[in-house]
């Protein structure tokens, strides 16, 4: 039947070297066994020594992608990722307004994971006041969590009141990643569910040149665990073992900051 077999939907830029961004997340869906769709919202080229030039697409371009994709296919869950400025995430928050397009995972592609900042100032409020509102899961980063709850996260006392805080936005269910800085032993990320239930997801330290795409890859996940029947708990679970997975089993591509492993 038309329709029948999962579909998922992802909101990034492309990234031309494959690591990261909308490639990312088309590999961890058919990784996953869903099938994805994208509306692009940016053009990246770069390679695994950095990037080099950029172009973001025109928002009638993005807003007609919602607009065909809406009227052909049952989208059961989609996330976003880089979203590039003011303008784009106002075009996001209206397309999700108005199409059915499942649960939404925000990655809120803010800050790095080494705490470089991606997001221009207006950019980064409209994306807290009127994107995060709309999230079924929020996945932030150390940084971005940090950012987004106006907080120092100093200890697990920290993490868990910050989670509370970014609720308080509007997002249901909260995943905290954890710090990655090389020396440490392990990482623990945060949970906190929309109905008060909160845990810790552990592994450990993990020191490698090949990470490009962690984040969309562990976003990804959930929306194919998602869009395939999981509840939140159990899709962030999966999610996060698959992404620790894809991190750990490395493949040589690329001659410095390579991508994580798909097809674990």
């Amino acid at each position: 039947m038309v329709n029948e077999y999962p579909q998922v939907l992802t909101i990034a830029g492309s990234d031309s070297d494959g690591s990261a961004g909308m490639q990312a997340d088309m590999n961890t869906f058919l990784a996953q066994k869903v099938y994805g769709m994208s509306v692009l919202t940016a053009c990246v080229a770069g390679n695994s020594y950095g990037i080099w030039d950029s172009v973001a697409l025109p928002q009638a371009f993005i807003a007609k992608q919602f607009e065909v994709l809406a009227e052909d296919f049952d989208i059961r869950a989609t996330k976003t990722g880089m979203l590039t400025d003011t303008a784009t995430i106002e075009t996001v928050v209206a397309a999700y307004q108005k199409y059915d397009l499942g649960p939404l995972v925000v990655d809120p592609v803010i800050i790095t994971k080494h705490g470089n900042l991606l997001l221009e100032e207006q950019a980064y409020q409209t994306l807290r006041t009127k994107l995060l509102p709309l999230a079924t899961v929020l996945t932030p980063n150390f940084y971005e969590a940090q950012k987004l709850a106006q907080m120092e996260l100093k200890d697990a006392k920290a993490v868990k009141k910050a989670a509370r805080k970014l609720q308080a936005l509007g997002a249901k269910n909260i995943m905290i990643k954890g710090r990655h800085e090389a020396g440490q032993d392990r990482v623990s990320d945060y949970v906190l569910l929309a109905d008060g239930q909160d845990f810790w997801l552990e592994h450990d330290y993990y020191e490698t040149t090949h990470f490009n795409g962690t984040g969309d890859t562990l976003s990804a996940a959930i929306v194919a665990q998602i869009a395939l029947g999981q509840d939140i708990k159990t899709a962030i679970t999966k999610a996060q073992a698959y992404t620790y997975r894809a991190l750990t089993q490395e493949i040589a591509v690329g001659h410095k900051f390579g991508p994580i492993n798909h097809w674990v």
